[in-house]
């Protein structure tokens, strides 16, 4: 019988997710990359937004690794850490109250059953008030990280944003490179309200949420006077993101975002079709 792996698929507002108990290692540091690029595949795997390696940790309750959909490494996932956090807690691997290990830190989380609400942390860098310069047009754009860089761009008619041209452009713009950034075109709906759309950085299309987005949309509201704590966040895919903070002058301190973290499928990979 050939090899077979077990996996969880979950998402958090449609932002979706293969997770796997790697507590015991199953595929080598080297392929990993490749293996979240096929298994995240819409065509020919699973099919997800990023892959999700739950690992033991000795600092926290686990450690993760996280890949994106291009089989590219990233710091930190908001929704994704959710939905690590409820598997987790599911396994027995953890308790509702629990931490877990990322490249940008120890994040805490809280696991209330099907919600989930998640500590961020890694927020600084803040660069407001870019002029970005696309084919003529002029975009005021307010940079920050959330544990990943962020673009924030309020825009009065989100359904006529071309997302996945814009944000294209603007993730690759020279102005945020090496690193390049993900982008959000919010718009505001009163000061505990925005409504946002989301060009991913390492699925380089637009999802139907990010958590860390979400996190970056309202601070960013909050620093230009437009909002205050706690901000509900309407995504593309339906879903309400609760964010909630502490801003003290331009500093954000007890910084969490909140929502739903669900359980799509239980299924095996054949290995052989991820060779």
């Amino acid at each position: 019988m050939e090899k077979r792996i077990p996996f969880y698929k979950m998402h958090g507002g449609g932002n979706d997710f293969v997770l796997i108990d790697h507590r015991h290692s199953i595929i080598p540091d080297g392929e990993q990359p490749r293996f979240a690029r096929r298994v995240c595949a819409r065509q020919v795997g699973v099919g997800a937004d990023g892959l999700i390696l739950l690992e033991p940790s000795a600092n926290a309750d686990f450690r993760w690794r996280f890949y994106n959909a291009d089989g590219s490494e990233a710091e930190m996932c908001g929704n994704g850490g959710r939905c690590a956090a409820r598997l987790a807690v599911m396994l027995g691997i953890a308790p509702a109250r629990l931490s877990f290990e990322t490249l940008a830190g120890i994040i805490k989380a809280e696991v209330m059953d099907r919600n989930v609400r998640l500590e961020l942390t890694g927020i600084g860098d803040f660069r407001l008030s870019q002029e970005i310069s696309i084919n003529g047009k002029t975009l005021i754009g307010h940079f920050l990280k959330v544990g990943v860089p962020h673009v924030v761009v309020p825009i009065k008619d989100l359904d006529q944003v071309p997302v996945a041209f814009w944000g294209k452009i603007v993730r690759f713009h020279q102005m945020f490179q090496p690193a390049g950034a993900n982008v959000n075109f919010i718009n505001f709906q009163g000061s505990q309200a925005l409504e946002v759309r989301t060009y991913e950085r390492g699925v380089e299309d637009e999802t139907l949420a990010c958590g860390t987005g979400a996190v970056a949309s309202a601070l960013i509201a909050a620093r230009l006077g437009q909002a205050v704590s706690p901000v509900a966040v309407n995504t593309r895919g339906g879903e309400v993101l609760t964010v909630h903070f502490n801003l003290k002058g331009e500093a954000f301190k007890d910084v969490y975002l909140e929502g739903e973290a669900l359980v799509v499928c239980r299924g095996e990979l054949w290995v052989d079709e991820l060779k």
